[in-house]
């Protein structure tokens, strides 16, 4: 389309054309030109083109139809019908003059607002003329007559309007309707504007969310697929003697596992292990069989064997069995077997305590494992990846244990005991090596015994502490208290002699002696020489049934020693209420009494120690992983008897290995000094009698100034524990004086009088 020109074309009045029309209004007054009605309006057609046309143009136009009328009629072709003609006025429209305002103003039209806009906006122009209509539609051929173009002088006369028909009714107009909101651009660039802000706003809170708030939670997800954890066991804490030599301790080993799902000829895989691991095919063969654990699954972990050694573990890698593997493990080692098991315990594979000290201080012992946690890579990269997250945690080995025992006097002492006991068939013995006055103990042997490196080959009750758990009667040795607690009470002296009957009767029961008086002066020293029932009974009278339990009690008897053992047994006595009228001959010899052997070494050891009773103690120091050495706290004590007295009693007890026929010569040792007392009881079971008896030895040596207190109990169903605990107690005491150099005695003996005048 051609530009359209700024100034509007004018026609030869000077009116600007398609704005007005030529003639004047209905009445047939002239109109000044460029001034227009409602007919202007109702003329512009829809195609926004204004046709003026004069009365010669419509003569013109009405003239060239019809000689195109007749011209069609004549070469027979149709001509224009009525209605084509009256269509064709319809679609014309003509301009009329605008009319001028009185004022000279502007037109009062209403439709003339809506002319501008249409227009273009100008006020009072014409739009020019548009292009020809498309080729599809009926053209009206208009041809202009000459009087209408510029020059002409005679006005064209006003056009008649061709009446409507009085039933066609006026339409209403139809106000427009407002365009929507975004048919206007700038709404539309605004809404967008806000719509792609909005978006990348949500986008961006999004980001920063991932990136600053939940950055941890899936760094975190993503790592841990990718990281893989190794245990680093922390070292169990190892058991000394008192001279720091090992009596068990920790190495590191491995533990050897099947995998059934991957193991792919299981009997095979048995045969070779076998020699290896020197487990029998068969068991093998049932470990590495599939099975279902209880969650559903197929198990794709079993272990073979634990705590094998490196050198083996590395035979049998070496095989790459399918499905077979090894691991890091510990292993418990006890360099002596079954030296000190009894006493020392073992562990459980996974090292945990379950016997003996290791079960007791199994806190203190076992050791806080630690881990290694770091990235790996995925299929064949399947290895730490440098630079990648590595996170270390490390094991802290467990604290150590020092003894009070003494390896070599212990390996020695159970020796001894093991083979004294074998010659009579003895089924349970204890012995026990306190030294003086620390309360130490320097040995404590057991009897039968066990290789505590393999546990599950022994059976529970060779497992035990005869030592604290092996409750007895205890018989005479316990006479020591009954004469101590005399002297202490000034009841006797040491000079003390009076006539003892052969038998003495009490409720309803006779208590009789082995070494019979017949009625005659007995001194003290005799008296435990010949270990007398009615002696000992008659001077528990004078003292009292609440003085002799008040006794017994400082002396230790019926408590627990808390020496560290577990399963320690606290023996039990007879209170003063108690007592039937039988009770007062059998508590002062040692019956109706239970306590254990280490109770009644502790009775000796204050003896030995001047009358101050010292709780036994068998942990010196613990030892952290550090190498700090802190020493145990120190026992508990308390005076019993004034160190007069002790030596006084010690005295008296010097008569048992010295006196002819007395009852301990078996236990003198030749070249030293020793006092004690021989004893014969009965093995007691949830306070049951059993069949047999327990004879048992205490005593102390050098007996002028002892060093070391031992007891020996020997359980013997079928009698003869006699021949046990004396001779036991002289090999034990003559290796310990000789171990430790203690010289010779060099006083005599004390001569002693059994009978005095």
């Amino acid at each position: 389309m051609a530009p359209r020109p700024e100034e509007p074309r004018r026609d030869a009045t000077g009116s600007r054309r398609g704005s007005s029309r030529a003639a004047g209004n209905r009445g047939g007054e002239p109109r000044e030109p460029g001034v227009g009605g409602i007919s202007d309006a109702r003329s512009y057609t829809p195609r926004g083109r204004t046709v003026r046309e004069s009365r010669d143009e419509r003569a013109g136009f009405a003239r060239g139809t019809g000689r195109e009328d007749r011209a069609a009629r004549e070469s027979g072709l149709p001509g224009r019908s009525e209605r084509e003609e009256r269509t064709a006025a319809a679609r014309r429209t003509t301009g009329t003059d605008q009319r001028r305002n009185p004022r000279g103003g502007r037109s009062a039209d209403p439709f003339r607002p809506a002319l501008q806009v249409l227009d273009g906006g100008r006020t009072g122009a014409g739009r020019t003329g548009r292009r020809a209509a498309p080729a599809t539609r009926t053209t009206v051929i208009r041809t202009v007559d000459p009087a209408g173009t510029p020059g002409s002088e005679e006005p064209p006369p006003p056009r008649r309007r061709t009446p409507r028909p009085a039933s066609a009714a006026r339409r209403p107009v139809r106000k427009p309707r407002r365009a929507p909101l975004l048919a206007d651009s700038r709404r539309r660039l605004r809404l967008g504007t806000v719509l792609t802000l909005a978006m990348f706003a949500v986008i961006g809170i999004r980001l920063v969310a991932l990136q600053a708030v939940e950055a941890p939670a899936y760094a975190g997800g993503g790592v841990a697929d990718r990281l893989r954890t190794v245990d680093l066991p922390a070292p169990r804490g190892a058991i000394y003697d008192r001279d720091g030599k090992p009596l068990a301790h920790s190495v590191e080993a491995r533990y050897v596992f099947a995998d059934p799902t991957r193991v792919k000829d299981i009997p095979a895989t048995a045969r070779a292990l076998s020699p290896l691991l020197g487990i029998p095919a068969s068991e093998l063969t049932e470990r590495m069989a599939p099975r279902t654990r209880e969650d559903g699954r197929e198990s794709q972990f079993e272990y073979l064997a634990r705590g094998v050694d490196i050198a083996t573990a590395r035979k049998i890698m070496a095989l790459e069995l399918p499905g077979i593997g090894a691991h890091r493990d510990e292993r418990r080692e006890v360099p002596g077997g079954d030296l000190a098991a009894n006493l020392i315990g073992f562990t459980s594979p996974d090292m945990v305590g379950l016997e003996g000290l290791e079960a007791r201080y199994d806190d203190l012992l076992d050791g806080e494992d630690g881990k290694r946690v770091f990235e790996i890579g995925k299929g064949d990269l399947n290895a730490p990846i440098p630079g990648g997250y590595r996170e270390t945690t490390e094991a802290q080995p467990g604290s150590s244990l020092t003894l009070t025992t003494d390896r070599d006097l212990q390996y020695r002492t159970q020796e001894i005991l093991s083979d004294r006991m074998a010659k009579v068939s003895g089924s349970t013995g204890a012995a026990i090596v306190i030294e003086i006055p620390s309360g130490e103990i320097l040995a404590q042997a057991s009897h039968p015994t066990y290789n505590a490196a393999a546990p599950d080959k022994s059976k529970p009750t060779d497992r035990e502490d005869a030592a604290t758990s092996f409750v007895v009667d205890p018989g005479s040795v316990h006479k020591a208290i009954t004469f101590g607690a005399a002297l202490q009470e000034g009841v006797i002296t040491p000079d003390t002699a009076f006539p003892v009957e052969n038998s003495i009767l009490k409720g309803d029961t006779w208590f009789s002696d082995t070494h019979k008086a017949h009625g005659q002066r007995m001194s003290l020293p005799g008296m435990m020489a010949y270990s007398s029932n009615v002696g000992t009974i008659k001077i528990a009278d004078q003292l009292g049934k609440e003085k002799l339990y008040e006794y017994q009690r400082r002396f230790g008897l019926g408590q627990r020693t808390e020496v560290g053992m577990p399963g320690e047994a606290p023996g039990r006595l007879l209170p003063p209420s108690e007592w039937s009228d039988s009770s007062y001959g059998s508590v002062p010899i040692g019956h109706s009494v239970d306590a254990t052997p280490l109770q009644m070494a502790a009775v000796y050891a204050t003896i030995a120690n001047n009358g101050t009773w010292v709780q036994p103690r068998l942990v010196k120091e613990t030892i952290d992983p550090n190498g700090k050495r802190t020493p145990t706290k120190p026992p508990a004590t308390r005076k019993v008897l004034s160190p007069e007295n002790a030596a006084a009693l010690r005295s008296i007890l010097e008569a048992v290995t010295t006196v002819e026929d007395a009852t301990g010569l078996t236990a003198a040792i030749p070249g030293y000094r020793v006092a004690g007392k021989t004893g014969t009881g009965w093995r007691l079971v949830d306070g049951k009698k059993q069949p047999g008896e327990v004879a048992s030895f205490i005593g102390m040596a050098p007996a002028e100034n002892p060093r070391y207190v031992i007891a020996v109990f020997a359980h013997t169903p079928g009698g003869g524990g006699g021949a046990i605990a004396g001779p036991a107690f002289r090999d034990m005491m003559g290796f310990t004086l000789r171990h430790y150099k203690v010289p010779p005695t060099g006083e005599k003996r004390p001569e002693f009088t059994v009978y005095p005048r």
